[in-house]
């Protein structure tokens, strides 16, 4: 039987699981992450869900070819809706926007006590996403950001818990991912100073009053991102 194919982004989020968890997968798409945890010998089983039906179909088609029809349910869900306390010990959300995930999250928030971690994946308004996680009881325990077909992907694992940072950068950027210094991370810090300071040098030749409003909020970021470049310094 040929090996599930996982992009990078798929395998580090499906790296954050742990070992021997029963999962739920929420917007599954083409259902990979189960079946290659399975195949892995990670997992015992799996729930794969999303909201449309075409997606749990290709799902359903894939959980055929590779005969684990027994052990990966497939399930049409807005969110968590269609799962029961209990069902699964960890949950991954990956590749949907911030605020979509705070939304299932807090609509899921009865199922999700009985969950033992969460492997979350955000694309958008990550910072905001991490004081959603920490102001709603959660701490995160590891993150990891892979870069991958021009875009970045920050991830992380959360578990019940209490959690606090003292700096904003921690927010915006993941407190795990700069103690770590992870090199993506870098990377993304170093593209995103040079793409602010270009902004910032054209909203200063313009001398608008909107850019003049938009040049105070770029150099805060810039601030920012300075602060988090001084994790990677010796």
């Amino acid at each position: 039987m040929k090996n599930v194919q996982l992009s990078d982004r798929l395998r580090a989020v499906a790296s954050l699981v742990t070992s021997g968890s029963r999962i739920a997968d929420v917007g599954c798409d083409h259902g990979y992450i189960p079946i290659y945890l399975y195949l892995e010998g990670r997992i015992p089983g799996a729930i794969a869900m999303d909201v449309n039906r075409g997606p749990l179909l290709r799902a359903e088609e894939h959980i055929r070819e590779y005969g684990l029809g027994n052990y990966i349910e497939t399930r049409l869900s807005d969110g968590v809706k269609a799962l029961s306390r209990g069902e699964a010990d960890t949950v991954i959300i990956a590749g949907m926007g911030g605020p979509l995930m705070e939304k299932i999250l807090t609509e899921g928030s009865h199922v999700l006590e009985t969950v033992s971690e969460l492997i979350l994946q955000p694309q958008s308004e990550i910072g905001r996403f991490r004081h959603f996680l920490l102001e709603h009881g959660y701490r995160i325990t590891a993150e990891d950001m892979v870069f991958e077909d021009g875009k970045y992907y920050p991830m992380m694992k959360a578990v019940r818990g209490g959690q606090s940072y003292t700096e904003e950068i921690e927010y915006l950027y993941g407190s795990g991912l700069l103690d770590s210094r992870n090199p993506v991370l870098k990377q993304f810090l170093l593209k995103e100073r040079s793409s602010v300071e270009k902004i910032m040098e054209h909203l200063k030749a313009a001398d608008t009053r909107t850019g003049s409003r938009r040049l105070l909020e770029l150099e805060q970021e810039l601030i920012h991102i300075r602060k988090a470049l001084e994790h990677y310094k010796e």
